[in-house]
């Protein structure tokens, strides 16, 4: 038997824990089929939580965390929490404090599934967007003055480094590199308006790429040029980087245009230490119990997390298996509407894997 690998997995709020029964059942016989092991590890972060003890993330957490080699999320959102306690105190907390500084995301539209855009398939939707996940605007950097006055005042900073910056457009570079589709890297900004933090970006950008991946040809977009396009001409894109802000609002583009949130899968990155995958929907909280939420997402956020570990052939049994059931079996990613209960994915799943489709 080969690696074992710990993953801790927070199924988190609403349909979160249903959809992670799913995708930890595919990964389990994933590894049994390409021989290697992985050890998982419950734990109970999110609204319930949270209502019964107060404490979002115990002391303690963010350490017992940094002992296992990933993270496995299905959702965090609860009807009963405010907006934004849960999201920061679990979400962002745990991306700050183990540097996941790479937000992964890839946009591909499998086989079978609807796409929004008129006359477009598989083969035109098929890119990876790179955003920078710890700087930005989402550092929380800015206050208010006066708040509640006439003259209130506020400010939100985004804070760009040159170490931040560098380091997500390396990754980038990489990606585009091992995709081998266009060997294209697309820088997203806003040169003409953010002229500080874009110009520190596209400096960046082009001494690295010139320097060390000449072999990587080198784009600029704006972003409202970009969501433009990724709905006209989708098939233009390879790699995007950007920064965090409009790495947030063109990956949702994204999951629109692949599908929709039932099928987009994200990982939080930290190349150097332990990194986090999850579903990009939500929770789902009037589904809850039910049992007709897609575990597509979740199960192709544990395939993104196989791929990262090295465990790439596992992953791509995962991927080959999700299309063979999109082209084949479900024709409708719609809660309540596919066909087949959450559960009966993932044996239809489970069974492509071990199959070996």
């Amino acid at each position: 038997m080969g690696k074992t690998y710990k993953i801790a997995v927070i199924g988190g709020d609403g349909t979160g824990p249903e959809v992670m029964v799913e995708g930890v059942k595919v990964v389990k016989v994933a590894a049994e089929k390409f021989g290697f092991q992985c050890e998982f590890q419950d734990y109970d972060f999110g609204g319930e939580r949270y209502k019964r003890t107060g404490e979002v993330l115990p002391d303690g957490a963010v350490e017992e965390m940094k002992k296992y080699d990933a993270i496995y999320l299905g959702a965090i959102g609860h009807p009963d929490v405010a907006p934004g306690i849960l999201e920061k105190g679990i979400l962002l907390a745990l991306r700050f404090a183990l540097d996941q500084y790479i937000n992964l995301r890839p946009v591909k539209l499998f086989p079978g599934v609807d796409t929004p855009l008129k006359n477009k398939g598989p083969e035109h939707i098929d890119f990876v967007v790179v955003r920078e996940n710890t700087e930005g605007l989402y550092t929380g950097t800015g206050g208010v003055l006066k708040k509640g006055t006439p003259d209130e005042v506020a400010i939100q900073t985004s804070v760009n480094t040159r170490k931040g910056v560098e380091r997500c457009i390396r990754y980038a570079f990489n990606v585009a590199r091992k995709r081998k589709k266009h060997n294209t890297l697309g820088l997203c900004g806003k040169t003409n308006v953010l002229t500080y933090a874009f110009n520190l970006w596209e400096r960046a950008f082009h001494e690295i790429g010139q320097k060390d991946y000449p072999d990587i040809k080198r784009e600029y977009y704006h972003v409202d040029a970009t969501c433009m396009w990724m709905v006209k001409n989708p098939e233009w894109f390879d790699v995007i980087v950007t920064d965090n802000m409009f790495g947030d609002i063109i990956t949702d583009l994204g999951a629109m245009i692949q599908g929709g949130m039932g099928i987009a899968a994200g990982g939080n990155i930290n190349p150097e230490g332990v990194s986090m995958f999850e579903p990009i929907g939500g929770s789902a909280p009037k589904y809850t119990g039910m049992g007709v939420i897609n575990p597509l997402a979740c199960i192709c956020a544990g395939q993104m997390m196989l791929e990262t570990l090295g465990e790439e052939k596992a992953g791509a049994a995962i991927e080959r298996a999700v299309m063979k059931a999109t082209k084949e079996k479900i024709k409708n990613l719609g809660a309540g509407r596919m066909g087949y209960s959450t559960s009966q994915v993932g044996d239809l799943i489970t069974q492509f894997v071990a199959d070996g489709v």
